[in-house]
């Protein structure tokens, strides 16, 4: 939902109208011949509209492609919607894309229809063993992830020192006189997360990393985390799992050398 907010008003730099719909629908066999992939059945769909830019064919045809991106290097990796078809899939759904230059974008996402009663979910405390006050350097592009991940951290107990850019992190890391985890996402415009602790480990060797990232395992090796020996989160994840993996890679031992 939210990559898909933010790529809609991504597309309207000067404003315009979101919508974002729901309602069941029952995909039958002539759906199914038109949509590759798509078994009839029932189902829930969701529909998320702008009245943006809107994009041609060639654009349509390699939105779901992972680094694949219309936005400046600097705004955008191109893993927004390529994560967005992988959490669709792992739920036996399908999404499409409907869009015309000028007009506007809807992206429809059909996921199976569950009928049975909705589970009672319950809130539990994170427990005490896992706040901490170490300083914590947080660098991710996406903003949104930033800001959640900051206020988590914080609320935990820890310093955070949070910046989107590999850039200001290198430089923060110079200044600050103690860091005790980089905790980076993998893939970023400037360098990669893998990268960017390989630097700071030849500055602070005591350093416990950890890499995030949204992406699959053989982006994550193709990126360097895997063969460095890098601690690995894997997105999206929850308040208790980010404060148990943090935890662990604080209480772990050394990340293995540059």
């Amino acid at each position: 939902m939210l990559n898909l907010a933010v790529n809609a008003r991504d597309a309207m730099p000067r404003g315009g109208k979101l919508t974002i719909e729901t309602i069941p629908v029952d995909l039958d066999d002539a759906f199914s011949r038109d949509h590759l992939g798509v078994a009839g059945g029932r189902y829930v769909m969701l529909a998320v509209t702008d009245t943006g830019v809107g994009m041609d064919r060639a654009t349509q045809s390699r939105i779901f492609e992972p680094f694949f991106t219309t936005k400046d290097k600097t705004k955008g990796t191109g893993l927004g919607l390529s994560t967005v078809f992988g959490i669709v899939q792992q739920c036996h759904g399908s999404i499409w894309v409907y869009s015309e230059p000028g007009i506007g974008s809807t992206f429809k996402v059909y996921l199976p229809r569950v009928d049975a009663a909705v589970e009672a979910v319950t809130q539990t405390r994170i427990p005490i063993i896992l706040t901490g006050s170490e300083t914590i350097l947080l660098v991710e592009d996406d903003a949104q992830i930033l800001s959640v991940a900051s206020v988590i951290l914080r609320e935990l107990g820890y310093r955070v020192i949070a910046t989107a850019r590999p850039g200001d992190a290198l430089r923060h890391a110079s200044e600050i006189e103690e860091i005790d985890l980089l905790l980076t996402d993998v893939v970023m415009p400037e360098i990669s997360g893998p990268e960017l602790a390989r630097r700071l480990l030849v500055l602070r060797p005591s350093l416990k990393v950890l890499c995030m990232s949204g992406y699959t395992d053989d982006a994550l090796v193709r990126h360097g985390a895997a063969e460095a020996g890098m601690a690995y989160l894997q997105k999206p994840f929850t308040p208790d799992t980010l404060a148990r993996k943090v935890r662990s890679v604080l209480d772990g031992p050394m990340t293995a050398e540059p």
